[in-house]
């Protein structure tokens, strides 16, 4: 839930929570009959079951919060009655200021905390290095997906921030934040670090195993997506996103952008590109697992 506020021409947003604000149940009760309709205190207390007396000590308190207001005054039996009505459809109550945003975010699915939280994303993304590095002098070819992964997690975002790193400028503090690491243990120094302690991992000769299943991936096209708790601080978590080759990672975005009610339901899967269209790109991805 969200608080909008337009000042200047310009939107300003809170994120909420719906919650009770002090109300004793039965004039919560009350509100909800008069959120329907205006009402005055007999009909109130015939409706609700309860002792005229009872309504009226807490209308009295409700008026004087200034939550419902005599809307009109109506004669019955020649006694005339107050119409009560809420003031507004809707109350809260703001502990923070309003911040400026540019756009308003979509809700999250619970997969993505702890990286965006409070519409903003709280993670560092880790890419390889495009320049030759690593025990292979391997170049990574995989860090341009990441700006796909990045507009997707743009709509769950009101305000974005610098947060890209190459593996080659990990400092030891950046690892103790939230990752998100594109790119296997070959082209990504981090997802090496890693490996060893995932569910779905990269074997020596750079397959895919599944400690789930006992399963071996080899094709180049195949991709894994690994949540997991960060090992080098607690609180923390760290998402992988790579494949055997560059193919295999371009089918593990893609699994995320097409898939990913499904994929959002477990910690790792894996994942099977194809080139649907004969034109060398991957385009369509399976779940394996």
């Amino acid at each position: 839930m969200y608080l909008i506020n337009r000042k200047n021409g310009k939107l300003e947003m809170l994120s909420a929570k719906e919650a009770r604000f002090g109300c004793a149940p039965l004039a919560m009760k009350i509100l909800r009959l008069l959120a329907k309709k205006p009402s005055h205190p007999r009909e109130l207390a015939r409706q609700l079951g309860q002792h005229e007396q009872k309504i009226y000590y807490h209308i009295r308190k409700l008026e004087a919060r200034e939550l419902i207001r005599v809307v009109k005054r109506e004669n019955f039996g020649g006694v005339t009655a107050k119409i009560y009505a809420l003031t507004s459809p809707a109350f809260f109550v703001r502990f923070r200021d309003f911040e400026h945003v540019n756009r308003l975010p979509s809700v999250p699915n619970p997969f993505l905390s702890p990286f965006v939280q409070h519409n903003k994303l709280d993670a560092i993304f880790v890419v390889g290095s495009p320049d030759p590095h690593g025990p292979e002098m391997a170049r990574s070819r995989d860090g341009y997906y990441a700006i796909d992964l990045a507009l997707f997690l743009g709509s769950f975002i009101s305000n974005a921030m610098p947060c890209v790193k190459l593996d080659t400028g990990m400092r030891q503090e950046d690892l103790k934040d939230n990752l998100i690491i594109i790119g296997g243990p070959i082209v990504n120094k981090v997802t090496k670090k890693l490996n060893d302690k995932m569910a779905v991992r990269f074997n020596s000769k750079n397959n895919i195993y599944s400690s789930l299943t006992k399963k071996t991936y080899y094709k180049d096209e195949a991709g894994l997506i690994v949540k997991m708790p960060n090992p080098f601080a607690k609180d923390r978590h760290i998402l992988v996103i790579a494949g055997k080759r560059s193919q295999g990672t371009k089918a593990a975005i893609l699994a995320l952008l097409q898939k990913f009610d499904e994929i959002s339901k477990k910690q790792a899967s894996v994942v099977q590109g194809s080139d649907e269209d004969g034109d060398g790109i991957v385009d369509s991805v399976r779940i394996m697992e």
